[in-house]
């Protein structure tokens, strides 16, 4: 993934990781911790909380390297660092963690959590490696692999289970993922052929699930009064069964229709803090044997832990659902505030959405991560939310502004910032403002309305620039056409580097001409047929520029056909 989005305080906070990472190779910790906490403090002034997340990581794992005393500091620096990068959904940051976490692991000899996190770490190396960590990663498998080798296979210690799975759920956030986590340690800590984890869903009174090892994945609903898991969460009791078919408890439909033979039976109730039934573990067919009074007493320590991370997970998935309800509410009023303008400004109605699809095409080709597409979405969909501040004999002109009106204008910039930044936005939102109103600022400085220049212009603003001007000369006015396609591309070429930052535009001209038609069609909700837009696929703005400036004489079929087409769309000339 490309962050071309980073300014050079981000990049020089991440030379500086980079140089750390060095340092730990090297065994100088003291020197990695300087370096890690130096890159900590942009990060915190530049607001980049994935990357704090990496920083937060590296010291836990420096205070462990430095002194194994500190390992539970160590485990808490860890696990901020990780509720962080999941939020972020950072890759590189869950990297990280989980490459130091799987270490630390390896070191305190929990050989098959250091082995879980270290698989994780290697998921991620192969998504994405900035810092190169890759061969790090795969010099500690190697080494586990070794140690597996030299272990005796029958050797089972219940304590040591109990400190992995603690570990291994503490920071899991997501309820799916956790629920698997778990079902996969109790299945080898009590060494079980199977084991499925209920949760209680009191709002509907029943028990649901969604792992079932050894069969396919799916969740698993049904009320809660029914099955021994059921029997289990009503009652508190646990169910010890050494003969599940000479058992009238046992439900042996269920055998029938899965296929499966199942022996003995354990069924235990999962407790939260306040000693509240949350849930049920149901282990199925103790390899060798049956579940002794040691696995039952195994299981209820188990359930201690996993009682409590599973409801933290129910809460985070809770405040999740509560957050993305805080999106679609945020959604809708950015798009009532553009239909706002849309209503004032007939003229230019539309216009907002264009430059939105524009700008939007641009970040995803320039490969920005899903969270500043978004940003520079909405930071498209409002930048002319100032215009709210404009007069309406200004505004509503057909036709050329005098000098006078057109310095009223261009307030609409000041203004659109003013409104947005009295808007309470979380911190992933807060650059909205500064695109939102960059969207007039050139490149070489002659912009306005604060007269940025090349990097100091935020890049969603250099994008929105090229996409406003776009689709101000290519949208049909009452009072003038379109301007030829041509002249157009023309303008943005030659404006590259004064107005317009030139690799904006370049990455604007690659773009293929059937997803540009699309954008102009939604001006008179019309669509493009499907074996033109198939054609058109294949041609991008540049390549339309380029036959354009050939002579005509020279073209070929195909390019002719090629630009006819193109400009029956952009024209609307469209058959019946």
């Amino acid at each position: 993934m490309v962050y071309v989005l980073e300014n050079r305080e981000i990049i020089s906070a991440k030379a500086l990781l980079q140089n750390a990472f060095k340092e730990i190779e090297q065994q100088n910790y003291n020197q990695a911790e300087v370096l890690t906490k130096e890159a900590q403090d942009i990060f915190k002034t530049e607001n980049s909380n994935e990357n704090i997340s990496i920083c937060l990581s590296m010291l836990g794992f420096l205070k462990y390297l430095k002194n194994k005393d500190n390992y539970q500091k160590s485990l808490n620096f860890l696990n901020d660092g990780l509720y962080i990068a999941n939020y972020n959904n950072y890759h590189p940051a869950q990297l990280v963690y989980e490459l130091f976490s799987g270490i630390i692991n390896l070191r305190e000899n929990n050989v098959d959590l250091a082995e879980l996190q270290l698989t994780k770490a290697k998921y991620y190396a192969v998504k994405e490696d900035e810092f190169g960590l890759i061969d790090y990663v795969i010099k500690n498998l190697d080494e586990i692999a070794k140690l597996k080798h030299q272990e005796p296979s029958n050797k089972r210690d219940p304590l040591n289970a109990l400190v992995k799975i603690g570990q291994s759920v503490a920071a899991e956030t997501d309820i799916d993922k956790l629920i698997k986590v778990i079902a996969e340690a109790v299945k080898e800590a009590i060494n079980a052929d199977r084991c499925t984890v209920f949760l209680y869903d009191k709002e509907h009174d029943e028990l649901w699930s969604k792992v079932a090892l050894g069969l396919d994945s799916s969740e698993l609903r049904f009320p809660a009064g029914k099955g021994l898991a059921g029997h289990t969460v009503k009652t508190g009791e646990s169910i010890n069964i050494k003969d599940a078919y000479n058992d009238e408890r046992f439900n042996k439909e269920i055998d029938k229709k899965t296929g499966y033979n199942t022996k003995t039976i354990l069924c235990m109730p999962i407790k939260n803090l306040n000693q509240e039934i949350i849930g049920a573990f149901q282990v199925l067919n103790k390899v060798g044997g049956y579940f002794t009074p040691e696995d039952e007493d195994l299981l209820v320590a188990i359930g201690s832990s996993a009682g409590i991370a599973l409801e933290n997970a129910q809460l985070f998935e809770k405040q999740k659902k509560m957050l993305e309800e805080q999106k679609i509410v945020f959604d809708s009023f950015i798009e009532t505030l553009a239909a706002s303008i849309d209503a004032r400004d007939k003229i230019t109605a539309g216009h907002s959405t264009r430059v939105k699809y524009y700008s939007s095409m641009i970040a995803k080709a320039f490969n920005l991560d899903d969270k500043m597409v978004e940003i520079i979405e909405k930071a498209a969909t409002l930048h002319d939310i100032g215009k709210i501040g404009i007069k309406d004999s200004v505004l509503q002109k057909e036709g050329k502004l005098t000098d006078e009106e057109y310095k009223h204008i261009q307030e609409h910039v000041a203004i659109t910032h003013n409104i947005l930044e009295k808007i309470h936005m979380s911190d992933d939102f807060k650059l909205i403002a500064e695109i939102a109103c960059a969207h007039h600022e050139k490149f070489d400085g002659t912009g306005y309305y604060r007269y940025l220049s090349r990097d100091d212009i935020p890049f969603g603003g250099r994008i929105l620039a090229v996409a406003d001007v776009f689709d101000a000369i290519t949208s049909k006015r009452h009072y003038r056409d379109k301007m030829p396609i041509h002249n157009v591309i023309n303008i943005l070429i030659k404006d590259s580097d004064k107005h317009f930052d030139k690799s904006v535009v370049d990455m604007f001209l690659s773009l293929r001409t059937n997803q540009v038609i699309k954008v102009f069609l939604t001006e008179n909700k019309l669509t493009i047929k499907p074996e033109d837009d198939e054609f058109l696929s294949h041609f991008t703005l540049r390549d339309l520029y380029n036959l354009l400036e050939k002579d005509a004489d020279t073209l070929t079929d195909e390019e002719n056909k090629f630009i006819n087409m193109f400009n029956k769309y952009y024209l609307g000339q469209l058959d019946d």
